[in-house]
């Protein structure tokens, strides 16, 4: 795999300021320490730039690979009284403990410190350009597994060489008897992906943390999220599966809203369909639905993959008309986060004997045959007040699960293929004894150093493809278009006449 320039990698950890930052945390002795915190750092981003495992012994090799020059320039080779001194393993081992200790929490819980998640963040950031920054706020998340190099003990008994670390389980749609399960740790991630009608961009990691199962995955990248207002970073959409929508809505939903985020997300099966009343009306997939909806329509599920031409149209059309029996935004959410809601019919969308202004409008509505006999407040009222808890678990920015939903929501395969590259035996692959390091803080820096180090080999692939669809487009042909896998399957042999 081929690695990123010196100069990229120096330029990360100096825009980061972890050099500094850093150095004022640890202890200072008697003797000297030639390996600073900046050099460790650029080691460790070499390292797993060039696909190596996150091991010292390879921050090692790679700082003692470089030029003499730059050797000489970042410490690794030293003139000692007895003269020219080359860095060794004794020192890197130091200068990495000293550091851990300093990032880690005095009681270790399995989550990263504040000043843990603060380093991984600002090298994160670092690694992006402000370009890329500027050209979108979505964001796609995902969580994966990291195994431990430790022992797995039983899950009912304690004593593993890695105390942090504990069992988990990557297939959240089975039971964990059926799931594989593995001992280690959540790693979260958020990518960048192209706003909605917006340009394309480099599916960058802009954030990460790492937790072991003792604490919920989605509530610690929540956490992190909603901290990007603070930092000045303006967050759009928020991209996630049924795995962080099935969450509580003061775990995950709520804390997103709190901080401006958008949320489109997969709802789980149990959470799908009608949930009760409000005031009368229906809940169901996050939004209020005339009472008399009808079944068939509150009942619809997203596409299966794969779906024909014509069941994408027939799903699109029912969504369509099930939009039409929504109750409408009379006014926007105030501060506290109530909204006041319309009934469909008094918004013109449905014809409803109870509204008779609405049965003077076009025939191209579809009409309550049978309205209620004792209409409810959503009926009777001009407009009904819902509160914040009212749909907070599955409050989103489409209907669930319409046309636009659908197309909104496929840009969070970013996140998936963030994960993917991580997990390639072909480049870098962080599976078991990819890092020998026990505990959230060696582990969760490593991570955010090769995440950073993804971030320049993504955004090199980028610029080469715009480089060469500028070729293109000055030669005047058509641009490249991508070409998708397809299983094929061979073809029956000829029969023999």
């Amino acid at each position: 795999m081929t690695g990123v320039p010196l100069a990229v990698l120096e330029a990360i950890v100096a825009d980061s300021g972890l050099g500094e930052t850093l150095e004022a945390l640890l202890p200072t002795g008697v003797r000297h320490r030639q390996l600073p915190i900046s050099t460790l750092l650029v080691g460790m981003l070499a390292d797993v730039a060039d696909g190596r495992p996150a091991h010292l012994t390879r921050v090692l090799d790679a700082l003692r690979a470089l030029p003499a020059d730059d050797q000489k320039r970042l410490g690794v080779l030293a003139e000692w009284k007895s003269g020219p001194h080359l860095l060794t393993y004794r020192q890197v081992e130091h200068t990495a403990s000293l550091l851990v200790s300093a990032l880690a929490k005095a009681h270790p819980d399995g989550a990263p410190s504040p000043r843990l998640q603060q380093a991984c963040d600002r090298l994160l950031e670092a690694s992006i350009p402000a370009w890329v920054k500027q050209s979108s706020r979505s964001l796609a998340v995902d969580w994966t597994d990291v195994e431990s190099w430790s022992r797995p003990v039983p899950a009912d008994e304690t004593g593993a060489a890695d105390p942090e670390a504990r069992w988990g389980h990557r297939n959240v749609h089975r039971t964990i008897e059926l799931g594989d399960r593995f001992f280690g740790y959540y790693l979260s991630g958020a990518t960048m992906v192209a706003d909605e009608n917006g340009r394309l961009v480099p599916e960058l990691a802009r954030r990460m943390t790492l937790c072991s199962s003792a604490h919920d995955p989605a509530g610690q990248l929540a956490g992190v999220l909603s901290g990007l207002p603070a930092e000045k970073v303006t967050l759009g959409d928020v991209l996630a599966d049924s795995g962080y929508a099935y969450r509580v809505p003061d775990t995950w939903a709520n804390p997103l809203r709190a901080a401006g985020a958008q949320l489109i997300q997969d709802l789980h099966p149990a959470d799908r369909g009608p949930h009760g009343t409000h005031q009368g009306a229906i809940i169901c997939n996050g939004n209020l639905y005339c009472p008399k909806t009808p079944q068939r329509l509150l009942q619809l599920i997203p596409l299966p993959p794969g779906a024909s031409t014509e069941q994408t149209e027939a799903h699109d059309q029912q969504t369509s008309e099930l939009a039409r029996h929504k109750l409408g935004l009379h006014a926007s959410e105030d501060t506290d986060g109530y909204r006041r809601h319309t009934c469909p019919a008094a918004a013109g969308k449905i014809h409803c004997p109870l509204r008779q202004a609405s049965m003077a409008l076009d025939r191209d509505r579809p009409e309550i045959l049978n309205p209620p006999k004792e209409p409810s407040a959503c009926c009777t009222q001009l407009t009904i007040i819902a509160g914040p808890e009212v749909a907070a678990k599955t409050r989103q920015k489409h209907d669930y699960p319409s046309k636009a939903w659908r197309i909104s929501y496929h840009r969070r395969t970013g996140a998936e293929r963030l994960n993917a590259s991580i997990k390639d035996p072909a480049t870098t692959t962080i599976a078991r004894g990819w890092i020998r390091l026990f505990g959230v803080a060696p582990t969760m820096l490593f991570l955010a150093c090769l995440l950073a180090a993804r971030n320049q080999r993504t955004l090199a692939s980028y610029q080469a493809r715009q480089d060469d669809q500028a070729r293109r487009a000055a030669a005047g042909k058509p641009p490249r278009a991508r070409r998708r896998r397809r299983a094929y399957r061979a073809e029956p042999a000829p029969t023999p006449t």
